[in-house]
């Protein structure tokens, strides 16, 4: 008496691809949140606009800011942000979506989308 197990890998390879784009798309919502917010620093855009982006593969999302001075920035609530573009420029600017008030958005977008993508 044996047991037969056959895997559908179509199947497979259909679930773990809806998985990493619903990643991407939940981490671009998260950009998007970002930037509405207006919270990151900003004097000319190149570090919200271009160098703020999601890198995604099969090992999940990532919201990268790949800015040189977006560490320190980002580390250091007693710095003048300037608030002309940004009216609520600061410092830990990902915070709400870590463990703030936004810190479900992820989450929530990812189930959202993986559901659309696999009708589950």
């Amino acid at each position: 008496m044996g047991i037969e197990i056959k895997l559908d890998m179509q199947a497979i390879k259909a679930i773990e691809d809806a998985a990493v784009k619903s990643a991407e798309v939940a981490m671009e919502q998260v950009r998007t949140d970002l930037v509405s917010a207006q919270t990151m620093p900003f004097d000319t855009g190149d570090m919200q606009n271009n160098q703020t982006f999601v890198h995604a593969d099969e090992s999940g999302a990532s919201l990268v800011t790949g800015s040189p001075q977006a560490r320190r920035l980002y580390y250091h609530p007693e710095y003048h942000f300037q608030k002309g573009n940004n009216p609520n420029a600061g410092a830990a600017w990902l915070e709400p979506y870590i463990t703030g008030s936004k810190k479900d958005l992820a989450k929530n977008e990812f189930v959202a989308e993986f559901k659309k993508r696999t009708g589950v």
